[in-house]
């Protein structure tokens, strides 16, 4: 490969997730923002270390679409030292777009303000973009407005099912993108397309629960295009590559969000961008651990030294860790929470996310019907089990019942 044109590819930073995290007192900032940004720097060092000629962001830069100024600044400043290093591609992605058409994104600013070095990629275009190693053919597709798609297909979705509008602004998107890959082929540099949708097939991560709008998805043979030699993709926060050549490839995003991410690598791609012959790698980053101890103690002795046990054996410094308990009714009143929180906190975590916990129903809470059909007694037994009544007392308190019901308590036996 002769002089490959070095290529940071990165995607979905959502600065303002705030989830487990705790007020930083030093910047007044969430402790988990803080993780996002410090990813974000780790990254740029990386790619000034390597000599990056061309930065590539995938889209979604902040958690809403309307971030408050102190996220904007603290994006800005990563910004700047990316487009220092390189020319810097902005792709919109679905959290940049603005509430209505008609309003700017969030990062539409760079634009405006003809910010040197930083390209905003907003439509669906071809751009030659100039590097130090030589020029790169960048086509680029943000996230698919509906409104838009609809418009390029005349407006002919009226009366049909959800599944044939899909189907119908899918093919719409299509158009695009090979109109796109038809201009690039004019090219002899190397070309890269970004964009910022879903591919049919690819494995979702925890996205879904911080998604805006109803996906239109891509299949993957459209992307599988010859005409390109690197397909660099946002919006899907697991990292996976979908083809080998071209690579069409989801950096994912740099930081968790949450347990749903617990074992995914984070990280970024380093690409060595040729025509026809591109290579890349993911570079991993140390991501924010998130850990979860699950343990069984509906049979345990002493539930809560079960416990400690579990947490001695794990390396939870600097984790975010939630614990998923099974107990009985008597296992759980045996069970010291406050010891666990405790060592929980002597083992050096960041965050307790929560200790879940989770009691076997007896046979005999299971009674069926509704309540207006029970007796007396099962009413009361279904109200102590609620309660969690441990047993023992639970059986005491249900005979001394069942003698005011039958009105044969004796007044000694109520002491």
């Amino acid at each position: 490969m002769t002089n490959p044109i070095r290529v940071l590819h990165f995607a979905d930073i959502h600065i303002g997730m705030e989830n487990y995290g705790r007020p930083d007192p030093q910047t007044g900032l969430s402790s988990r923002v803080l993780d996002f940004l410090h990813r974000m720097d780790e990254m740029i060092a990386y790619a000034g270390e390597h000599e990056v000629d061309l930065v590539i962001f995938a889209g979604d830069a902040f958690k809403t679409r309307n971030p408050n100024p102190t996220y904007q600044r603290e994006f800005a400043h990563r910004i700047r030292d990316l487009s220092q290093l390189a020319p810097t591609v902005l792709l919109v992605g679905n959290h940049d777009l603005p509430p209505t058409q008609m309003k700017a994104s969030s990062i539409e600013i760079y634009d405006t303000l003809r910010v040197p070095n930083v390209i905003v990629a907003s439509d669906y275009e071809l751009k030659v973009v100039e590097t130090r190693r030589g020029p790169v053919a960048v086509g680029s597709a943000p996230y698919p407005f509906r409104s838009r798609l609809a418009e390029l297909d005349g407006d002919r979705t009226a009366g049909l099912t959800i599944a044939e509008t899909d189907e119908r602004l899918a093919a719409s998107l299509e158009v695009l993108l090979d109109d796109l890959a038809k201009e690039a082929d004019k090219h002899a540099m190397p070309r890269l397309l970004t964009g910022h949708f879903t591919v049919s097939g690819a494995r979702w991560g925890s996205e879904r629960s911080i998604m805006l709008g109803r996906d239109i998805q891509v299949q993957r043979s459209v992307l599988a295009d010859s005409r390109w030699d690197y397909v660099a993709l946002g919006h899907i926060h697991k990292h996976q590559s979908l083809n080998e050549q071209p690579p069409v490839v989801y950096s994912g995003s740099m930081e968790r969000i949450d347990f749903g991410e617990e074992g995914d690598p984070k990280g970024f791609c380093w690409v060595e961008l040729a025509r026809g012959s591109t290579r890349w790698s993911f570079v991993p980053l140390p991501a924010r651990v998130f850990v979860t101890l699950d343990a069984n103690l509906e049979t345990a002795a002493n539930p809560t030294e079960q416990v400690l046990h579990l947490i001695a054996r794990h390396d939870l410094r600097e984790a975010i860790v939630r614990l998923r308990l099974d107990f009985t009714a008597e296992t759980q009143a045996r069970f010291d929470e406050s010891i666990v929180r405790e060592q929980l906190k002597h083992a050096g975590v960041a965050q307790i996310a929560g200790i879940q916990k989770r009691v076997q129903e007896p046979t005999r809470a299971r009674l069926g019907g509704s309540p207006e059909g029970m007796t007396q007694p099962e009413l009361l037994e279904r109200y102590l089990l609620s309660k969690e009544v441990p047993e023992e007392r639970r059986d005491q308190l249900l005979e001394l019942a069942q003698k005011i019901f039958e009105g044969s308590l004796q007044e000694n036996e109520l002491g």
